[in-house]
């Protein structure tokens, strides 16, 4: 993987490292201890992979979560979501409002699951 400004990397021509014989691809991101790193520093790749593992899991408990009390499902959408958005964060800090705004929407849909509110209400964080 090269890293580098897009001017930077667009005067690299090398798809392929020879290391003792073997052929090493080059590619455009990597996954390090669960962050995924594009060759722009951007973290969009990161963002998108979190986005789509968070909306799956949002999927996935949301017939169980209709049988549940309150209190169950929310200690599910925490250990399920929550902490998965929570991991690395500090990385996010930075990144694009289109990034962080795609964040948000993992977030809102899982409060939304958490209240039962409906897609179209506003979700609206209030301090206790």
């Amino acid at each position: 993987m090269w890293l580098g400004s897009g001017q930077q990397i667009n005067h690299v021509n090398v798809s392929d490292i020879l290391i003792l014989s073997s052929s090493v691809k080059v590619v455009e991101s990597a996954r390090d201890l669960g962050v995924v790193i594009d060759s722009q520093l951007s973290l969009s790749s990161h963002v998108a992979a979190l986005c789509r593992s968070g909306f799956y899991h949002l999927r996935q408990l949301r017939p169980l979560c209709r049988s549940l009390p309150a209190e169950a499902t929310k200690t599910l959408v925490q250990t399920f979501i929550s902490c998965r958005l929570d991991y690395c964060n500090s990385l996010l800090y930075g990144v694009t409002d289109k990034l962080m705004r795609q964040v948000r929407l993992v977030q809102n849909a899982a409060a939304r699951l958490i209240t039962g509110a409906k897609h179209h209400q506003h979700i609206i964080q209030t301090r206790s």
